[in-house]
């Protein structure tokens, strides 16, 4: 920039806007930029303007009327009824409601309006939607005397909010109802039925094994089997009866003036339909069978939500017991009461978790030769309101059920790493369920809590049982490798309650054996156990894996376990689980410990 440019104002510039000329070299303008033309400006951007003496009936239009509405005389719609005559016979609202109907008052500056409709241009088998948009003046007696506004063609805009208007209630693959429309009417049934002391019946089915179908050839060979489904139950629906889509595989299906036999027929009804013939496909054709579970209303549920959840309930047993079958709800007693149950434990899970009432109990595993401490297993007890303690035994299934298992978990190693931090000396071992062996958060809090704390891992044994560890061996063995690298050993417990090999314990690389108790219980009288646990201890020592003998509970027992080479012993024998800390006087926080 030259020393001139930089001392010229920035409006003055020449080349940014040509308002003094255009740079050396740059053609001149062809035309000097003229005033805005507002009727070119409509037409290009496809609006109308009109004004409306709505007294006299008069409406005139812009010149670019013909090439928006597609009405080539003008003259034809110079009125608002000659304008109205084009407008298509189902529209629901026209600017003369909106102008007339209007229940607002003009204060002097008009009153705004808004509104779509259809107009059928002459000679066209194609409507266009239009969106009107102006104001309205008031004559002397306040009520509407002109307007004036803009009219814009919306086809697309119209077009795409039916779409998504459509959406909203109708599943795009089989055209019938979708979850949220289908609820809605399920509602409304309901409550008809409930004012007119009837009876009406839902039907949930689910086609069977639609992830096959989906893995053998494709997702979209399975919409096709989803969408001839639908065809199917829709024709054999009564009039009235109504069908939704209620999840990827499942339908609904709303009977009224529906009883329990009329349910049983109605399901008979479909599940023949349905499996009678194989479904044609692209891929050719493909065997298709569905389960339904079914509930009367409002004899067995009285709300939506009742009905929704005792339908499922209903399907899942019946696809249980097996596929292509039908079963209607039925109250039960004992369901009933252990959900009741469920709701009271989780209560009381959840309570105690937010009360700081989980603690540990420790039990001592000693050495088989010195009777000395080797380590404690770290057990938890829940301290009741009434200060009663209840077991792990107690707890733990019934955690395990309900999806609250983690949740123990997380608080039981906060409970362990704070008395590893707080006492040195010891060793403790942790039990983890199948649950937390999966669980990313547990994981990260272990590795979080042992790399801040250095000399914790060495003084940790993670236990886990034998059958988590058959449920999903690759799983398995990455929590071991991983359990190990931050240092920490590791063992299966309860060994030889279900099926593990040999070879798959040397697979896993686990540090330490803990043999299920119940073959050490009857040691002293049961051959078959002596034999059995003999061979896993030789076994055991020849893998170099460390051994502990569960629920021991005499010397002879005892006796018989040092002879065949097992290094530790845990039971009754040598001590229960308590609360107390052999190794200290005081105390342990949590807080004050991590």
């Amino acid at each position: 920039m030259s020393r001139d440019d930089r001392q010229r104002p920035f409006s003055s510039r020449a080349p940014l806007g040509y308002r003094d000329a255009p740079p050396a070299g740059c053609p001149k303008p062809s035309h000097p930029l003229a005033p805005p033309n507002p009727a070119a400006i409509l037409k290009s951007v496809g609006e109308v303007a009109y004004d409306w003496d709505i007294v006299n009936d008069r409406l005139a239009w812009g010149s670019n009327v013909a090439d928006v509405l597609l009405i080539p005389d003008a003259g034809a719609i110079d009125t608002g009824r000659a304008f109205a005559a084009f407008l298509a016979a189902d529209n629901t609202s026209s600017r003369f409601d909106a102008v007339t109907q209007s229940k607002e008052e003009d204060a002097g500056k008009g009153v705004p309006f808004e509104t779509t409709y259809a107009l059928q241009p002459p000679n066209s088998d194609a409507r266009l939607w239009l969106e009107d948009v102006g104001r309205w003046f008031a004559g002397p007696d306040g009520l509407p005397a002109r307007a004036h506004g803009l009219v814009r063609v919306i086809n697309a805009r119209h077009e795409h909010q039916q779409r998504l208007a459509y959406l909203s209630e109708f599943d795009e693959l089989t055209g019938e109802m979708n979850r949220f429309r289908l609820t809605q009417v399920l509602a409304s049934t309901l409550d008809e039925t409930i004012r007119h002391r009837s009876s009406c019946g839902f039907l949930l089915l689910a086609i069977d094994n639609l992830a096959r179908v989906n893995a053998a050839y494709g997702f979209d060979i399975a919409d096709e089997v989803i969408g001839a489904i639908a065809r199917r139950l829709r024709a054999k629906l009564r009039g009235g009866d109504s069908l939704g889509r209620f999840s990827g595989n499942k339908f609904g299906l709303i009977l009224r003036n529906c009883t329990l036999d009329d349910l049983t027929i109605a399901a008979e009804r479909l599940l023949w339909g349905v499996r009678d013939d194989p479904v044609q496909t692209a891929v050719g054709p493909i065997a298709v069978t569905i389960s339904i579970g079914g509930i009367v209303m409002p004899r067995h549920a009285r709300d939506v939500h009742e009905v929704l959840a005792r339908a499922q309930e209903t399907l899942d047993a019946s696809k249980a017991k097996r596929c292509d079958s039908f079963l209607a709800y039925r109250p039960n007693i004992e369901r009933e009461t252990m959900r009741r149950e469920n709701v009271r434990a989780t209560d009381d899970i959840v309570t105690a978790l937010n009360e700081r009432r989980i603690l540990l109990a420790f039990e001592p595993v000693v050495d088989i030769n010195s009777r000395e401490p080797g380590f404690h297993e770290c057990l938890m007890r829940i301290r009741g309101s009434d200060g009663t303690l209840v077991t792990a035994s107690d707890v733990v299934p019934v955690a395990e059920r309900l999806g609250l298992i983690r949740m123990l978990d997380h608080r039981v190693l906060e409970l362990v790493i704070a008395e590893l931090i707080a006492a040195p000396q010891i060793t403790l071992a942790i039990n983890t369920s199948p649950a937390s062996t999966l669980d990313a958060d547990w994981w990260s809090t272990l590795v979080a809590h042992l790399r801040a704390n250095p000399g914790v891992a060495e003084r940790l044994i993670v236990e886990i049982t034998e059958t988590a560890a058959l449920d999903n061996l690759d799983e398995a063995r990455s929590f071991v490798a991983r359990v190990k690298d931050l240092g920490c050993r590791l063992a299966i417990d309860d060994f030889g309650a279900g099926y593990t090999s040999f070879r798959t314990l040397r697979k896993l690389g686990i540090d330490m054996l803990k043999i299920d108790g119940a073959f050490e219980e009857n040691l002293t009288r049961s051959a078959d156990d002596r034999a059995f646990v003999r061979t896993m201890l030789d076994l055991a020592g020849t893998l170099g894996l460390k051994t502990v003998g569960e629920w021991v509970q005499s010397e002879e027992s005892a006796a018989m376990l040092k002879e065949w080479g097992c290094d530790y012993l845990q039971g009754a024998l040598i001590g229960l689980a308590k609360p107390e800390r052999p190794w200290a006087k005081a105390p342990i926080t949590v807080a004050a410990a991590i």
